[in-house]
């Protein structure tokens, strides 16, 4: 075993398999959401940094809008989530997920499990996401996250508790469903899922495009650039992770002609500059 593998086992070693599930849970959704906002909160306060800042004249990132959205945040994380996490261990049984057991499942069985769950997650999102912006239901539950046109980490889970319950869907959903069909997925699996879905939709929502984003080196990859603009808008790019749904469907002509502009007044401003 390794010191990892034994550190698990001794997490469970007489003790409730449920309530140590609930605990690593939550206990690690809290750390790496709130972390993974702590590189974009230190680049606030750093100038030289700002003209990665996508949209550089709407500027929302303010302290005061930070500790809104952390209060309402961190009140939805106990409110709501951890009710949802109370009920997975129950559930995740039932469809056959190895919980305590050790050894871990090797990366070449997790990494299929994940790109799997990323694809899910992604297409349910889309849908779930695009039906979002539908009148009554944009007005009413969706309206919330698009209080912030000019998006920041914090933001990521900012959103009406039945956006939340309804995307949360497809964060957990593909999990649950693999473990149906295949009986072969452990927790540690899931967790690590959960921690890639969690980096992802921080920097999306971190209204920063770093050369080192992920979209950078990932073309397909959705990333900050994409989803920033679908705050702007308030239209297109309404998928989380790729972005081959918005291709396929259309959803991302605006976007395309948006971008053709500024490669447009890019080109425009050096001409100027060499006359």
């Amino acid at each position: 075993m390794t010191s990892l593998e034994t550190y698990w086992a001794s997490l469970f070693e007489d003790r409730n398999e449920a309530w140590v599930t609930l605990m690593l849970l939550f206990i690690s959704h809290e750390v790496i959401y709130f972390g993974r906002c702590v590189p974009y909160l230190i680049a606030d306060q750093i100038p030289s940094l700002q003209r990665y800042k996508i949209q550089q004249k709407t500027i929302q990132n303010t302290r005061q809008n930070q500790w809104k959205v952390f209060r309402y945040v961190l009140l939805s994380h106990f409110f709501l989530e951890l009710p949802m996490i109370v009920g997975f261990h129950p559930i995740a049984v039932h469809f056959g997920m190895t919980i305590s057991s050790i050894p871990f499942p090797t990366l070449s069985k997790m990494i299929p499990q994940i790109f799997f769950f990323f694809v899910f997650e992604d297409f349910f999102h889309y849908w779930a996401h695009r039906a979002m912006h539908y009148g009554p239901l944009y007005k009413h539950i969706h309206k919330i996250h698009h209080e912030f046109s000019a998006p920041f980490g914090l933001a990521a889970e900012y959103a009406h508790p039945i956006e939340v319950l309804v995307l949360g869907i497809g964060t957990i959903g593909g999990p649950l469903l693999w473990c149906y069909f295949t009986h072969d997925l452990h927790l540690i699996t899931t967790m690590i899922w959960m921690t890639f879905r969690l980096f992802q939709a921080v920097e999306a929502h971190s209204g920063y495009d770093f050369p080192w984003s992920t979209h950078n080196w990932l073309p397909f990859w959705s990333g900050s650039e994409h989803h920033d603009y679908h705050h702007m808008a308030f239209t297109n790019n309404f998928a989380t992770s790729f972005r081959w749904w918005d291709h396929i469907f259309g959803t991302n002509n605006k976007y395309l002609a948006h971008k053709e502009r500024q490669k447009k007044e890019r080109l425009e401003k050096a001409v100027r500059k060499t006359q």
